[in-house]
């Protein structure tokens, strides 16, 4: 017959050939402690599965922060508040947003202001949080157009694929959007057609610039691109600036929030 040991280690070895190494060191540290004879089994396997699924989240979130581009990035949205050198418009808008509501609801969230305002660490803060439920990635606009259009025109079948994954994220972060003027055709559609699809799958942007959207058809050189990306009935703005308040202003959608 067999002794409890050595069916506790070809137990043991059965987890971690599976890969649950967590539930297996879970398994040996309560049979090493006194209580185990007495353990309610029902209890016993809640601990036993409520070690490996706390190892599983916490795998999967550090893996959908370093693909989102969030791994070591000290983002954190308890320390977006209010300073003398930087004020998030309207009152309370950082808490609003960090129930991540936003998200399900698939609106889009803009976030204007001057360069070094905290517009970069706001859109990171929530795009980390965000990832320990949603897929979120974030990009610098110029440096993802520019590698789209480029794949677009050597590899139309992986620019597709890449597309097709953009396109589908819970939430893409573009940072600097239209920092500068966008002249390149092939740019310029592959603009139009990230922003186009994905508000047809009603899939959430977070939108961070310097410029407010009625400059967005200069910087564009055309207006095609720029009323789209506003054309959208689910959008948030969100005014970020130095001590200097914003003036009030609608939002291109339902939703609003003002300064």
């Amino acid at each position: 017959m067999e002794t409890g040991t050595k069916m506790l280690n070809e137990t043991l070895s059965e987890m971690r050939a599976l890969k649950l190494d967590a539930m297996a060191d879970k398994l040996q540290a309560l049979y090493e402690a006194p209580e185990f004879v007495s353990c309610d089994r029902l209890q016993l396997i809640s601990n036993l599965i409520g070690e490996e699924f706390e190892h599983g989240m916490e795998n999967r979130y550090a893996s959908r922060l370093k693909r989102g581009k969030f791994k070591g990035t000290p983002c954190e949205l308890d320390k977006c508040v209010d300073s003398r050198q930087r004020k998030y418009e309207p009152s309370g808008i950082v808490r609003t947003l960090s129930s991540l509501d936003f998200i399900e609801k698939g609106m889009n969230l803009c976030v204007f202001g001057a360069s070094d305002s905290g517009k970069t660490y706001l859109a990171k803060a929530l795009g980390a949080d965000a990832c320990l439920k949603y897929h979120v990635e974030y990009y610098r606009c110029e440096e993802l157009l520019e590698d789209l259009a480029s794949l677009k025109e050597t590899d139309f079948r992986k620019y597709k694929k890449r597309m097709n994954h953009l396109i589908r994220l819970d939430l893409l972060i573009l940072d600097d959007f239209l920092l500068h003027s966008i002249s390149d055709e092939d740019e310029k559609k592959v603009l139009y057609e990230v922003l186009e699809k994905r508000n047809e799958l009603e899939r959430s942007c977070i939108i961070c610039s310097q410029r407010e959207p009625k400059a967005w058809t200069t910087m564009l050189l055309q207006d095609e691109v720029s009323s789209n990306s506003q054309r959208g009935n689910h959008n948030w703005r969100e005014g970020l600036t130095g001590a200097r308040p914003l003036a009030r202003r609608p939002t291109a959608g339902n939703a609003s929030a003002t300064a």
